[in-house]
């Protein structure tokens, strides 16, 4: 999949490569089957047979019908009494958990994203429980749930808890399962490297949730939608750089103000969700490529860091205010250039 993507972006300006695809889904046509209605075998007439004569008798009075009770009238449905404020509430938190649910196209992106980088150990988790695998695959240990491990490089190889274990392991959670490293919660898988005596930690996370994460620890969730939206593109625009990029072999890029702050779950909130979500797969593009959508705090960090050429999430904040849309914020901090979308090819 990720060959598609790359063949698909072509642009010699900060850009990567990737396929604009088509999103199709199958339609699954179901047959139903109606069993023949048994038919009557038909009975052959008896012959008729004679009738005998009448009788003469005095006829016999008919009663005199009558009139019957007036039907009585249906009872009318009560009318429904009106939400209240709690119930409103609690039906809008149920959309919104059935919409995060729903897979994005952001889901299809894998990140690899460095959380600890040669650091001589750190402490490991799982909520539910996690499997550990080696390089092929196999099964060389397990995770408790609840239960803290210390985790240490030994030259090549790792030790978890009182396991030893080779240079590189797999940390599989159980479904719906987070992983604890050090003081932080992540969704996801984690790849542990040893080298030298050093430890690496990698999470493996879609873009989706990586951007619900990345969004939250560059601006506030109280900013208008509008500006959220643009902080979303932005971010997802980046990552994508160097998802086409990557900073090393090991990982796609880390989790410092180097490339782009990402704490995990810990500041994920409702409305940067809806904001990445509202946006799935649009990107900063110039040409059809992706743009390496730079950003910081203020004007005044751009114009040092950048050249003046990045968008300032501060002064996007008050465009917003002054009722820009996002894609006019966009325009406005990355001229000549476009919004466009990816999608997944499932077929």
């Amino acid at each position: 999949m990720k060959q598609r993507l790359v063949n698909w972006f072509r642009n010699p300006w900060l850009l990567l490569p990737l396929f604009l695809v088509s999103l199709s889904g199958a339609l699954l046509l179901g047959h139903v089957y109606t069993s023949p209605t048994p038919q009557a075998t038909p009975i052959a007439a008896a012959p008729p047979s004679p009738v005998p004569p009448a009788a003469s008798s005095t006829p016999t009075p008919k009663p005199t019908p009558k009139p019957s009770a007036k039907p009585s009238a249906k009872a009318l449905p009560s009318p429904r009494a009106p939400l209240t404020a709690e119930q409103k509430a609690m039906n809008q938190r149920a959309i919104a958990a059935f919409e995060a649910a729903a897979p994005s196209v952001d889901s299809f992106v894998e990140m690899h994203v460095a959380i600890a980088q040669g650091v001589p150990s750190l402490s490991l988790g799982a909520s539910s429980g996690a499997e550990l695998l080696d390089k092929n695959g196999k099964r060389v240990g397990q995770l408790s749930t609840g239960s803290r491990y210390p985790v240490a490089a030994s030259g090549a190889a790792l030790a978890i808890g009182s396991l030893d274990l080779p240079a590189i392991v797999w940390v599989e959670p159980g479904v719906g399962g987070l992983l604890y490293v050090g003081d932080r919660s992540y969704r996801g898988r984690l790849l542990l490297v040893a080298e030298g005596g050093s430890l690496w930690a990698v999470n493996y996370v879609d873009l989706r949730r990586y951007l619900h994460s990345v969004v939250a620890s560059e601006v506030s969730p109280n900013w208008s939608t509008a500006a959220l939206k643009a902080q979303a593109i932005a971010a997802r625009s980046y990552a994508l750089v160097y998802y086409f990029r990557p900073a090393t072999s090991l990982y796609h890029l880390d989790n410092t103000e180097r490339f782009q702050v990402y704490g995990g779950i810990e500041r994920e909130a409702d409305t940067i969700r809806s904001a990445v979500d509202a946006t799935a797969g649009e990107f900063v593009s110039y040409r059809g490529g992706v743009v390496e959508s730079l950003y910081a705090a203020s004007d005044e960090i751009v114009a040092e860091a950048f050249a003046g050429r990045g968008m300032s999430q501060l002064g996007a904040y008050d465009l917003a205010k002054q009722g820009y849309t996002y894609q006019q914020i966009l325009s406005h901090y990355y001229p000549s250039t476009g919004i466009s979308r990816f999608e997944i090819d499932q077929e």
